[in-house]
């Protein structure tokens, strides 16, 4: 039994901060280069936020915090998530 979710889960709490849906995004991981839609991801829930990592090395790609007052983005484990435009 896995301890996480794919990338899908994250919609919900990723729609409140993004505009678009960012699971059918395109991400690089900064670790390994793997290239793949978000929703590929290994998502972490059992953490104070959400982790998403690549399922290629494990590296963390991606973490949200929220407080009763502010979201937390950290994107810095990913070279690039490439967006549709509208």
């Amino acid at each position: 039994m896995t301890d996480y979710l794919d990338g899908n889960a994250a919609a919900g709490a990723l729609s409140e901060v993004f505009a678009v849906d960012v699971t059918a995004a395109i991400a690089r991981c900064d670790g390994c280069g793997q290239t793949g839609v978000f929703a590929d991801t290994r998502l972490y829930l059992n953490a104070p936020g959400m982790v998403a990592r690549c399922a290629g090395c494990d590296h963390v790609l991606l973490r949200v915090v929220t407080t009763p007052t502010e979201t937390y983005v950290d994107l810095r484990g990913l070279t690039y998530l490439r967006l549709p435009t509208p």
